[in-house]
């Protein structure tokens, strides 16, 4: 099922902001490190390369992210022009400085007190940009919770009398184009659990677990891998875990949607270990083969002709 979230409130803080893009200097994305493609949104790309400003790219998460798979994700980041990307943990303090350094490098001509540093958190929602802002203000001015969509309306703060900071609600866009992006961050709640299944969830988290990291199945769940598919692992949680339907025509089976829960929350928590969705190898696999089931639908060809047809004219 192709997972889809897009509540109303998201509209307006998307036109918020676009207004305020063109009064900051800096854009900090912050990317969930474990899916950095999947987590970061198209509509603030476009926001920010029609004002010309800079971007750093925040691999926020970093500890529970594959280290291997984040330095080749910060490599290909930072060989785009306007682009800066570092992997933080923002529950880190000295990860956390980091970030208003970068951010001056970016626009080196805002440095006193006439010309402050104006910058401004964006992201998709539960990937950690609350709590950024806290830990960079060293206060608590954002609410924080594992729940998507907690913050709501833009606040713009002093840092210091150098730097500004603007915090902006999670923002996901209305058309999530790959079936797999809208799992992955369905994994990660990013979208509100009213929008997903959450056994298709933790079945699509089991596959990707048991082709890139069986050793977290079996030292996590004493499983044997190289017997299972992606269903038979959350089969197999389930009956360990004692989640088994109760009453009915199934009593006794696996009750797999209390099964995904589990799978779902140990990964949330970081109780799997570090490991991440996707790697730029992997994003590069899953968008050629997007594109190869699109040219090989049914009507692509007739399609391809007619344009073709037209283009002729």
């Amino acid at each position: 099922m192709p997972i889809q979230w897009f509540p109303g409130h998201m509209t307006s803080a998307r036109k918020k902001a676009a207004e305020t893009m063109e009064r900051i200097d800096v854009v900090i994305e912050v990317l969930d490190a474990r899916l950095p493609e999947a987590s970061s949104n198209p509509m603030i790309r476009a926001l920010r390369l029609q004002r010309q400003r800079p971007c750093l790219k925040v691999l926020n998460k970093a500890d529970v992210a594959d280290p291997a798979v984040t330095r080749a994700w910060l490599d290909q980041y930072n060989r785009q022009p306007g682009v800066k990307a570092i992997a933080i943990s923002s529950k880190k303090p000295g990860d956390v400085n980091r970030v208003t350094a970068q951010c001056q490098m970016l626009a080196p001509h805002r440095n006193d007190t006439l010309k402050p540093l104006r910058m401004m958190i964006m992201g998709i929602p539960n990937v950690g940009k609350s709590t950024l802002m806290n830990a960079l203000l060293k206060r608590k001015v954002a609410a924080v919770g594992d729940m998507p969509a907690v913050t709501k309306s833009q606040q713009r703060l002093d840092l210091n009398s150098r730097m500004t900071l603007t915090d902006t609600p999670g923002m996901l866009w209305p058309k999530i184009e790959h079936d797999s992006d809208g799992y992955m961050l369905a994994a990660s709640h990013a979208v509100g659990t009213n929008a997903v299944i959450e056994e298709e969830v933790g079945t699509f988290l089991a596959g990707i677990l048991l082709e890139r990291y069986p050793v977290v199945l079996k030292t996590r769940y004493r499983l044997d891998p190289e017997q299972l598919d992606a269903a038979g692992v959350l089969e197999a949680i389930g009956r360990q875990r004692g989640c088994v339907i109760r009453n009915g025509r199934h009593a006794g089976e696996p009750d797999l949607d209390k099964a995904a829960i589990i799978l779902l929350t140990d990964y949330r928590q970081g109780a799997l270990g570090p490991l991440s969705l996707e790697s730029p190898q992997t994003r590069a696999a899953m968008l050629a083969a997007d594109a190869a089931s699109i040219d090989t639908a049914p009507g692509a060809a007739a399609s391809a002709a007619g344009d073709g047809a037209e283009g002729t004219e």
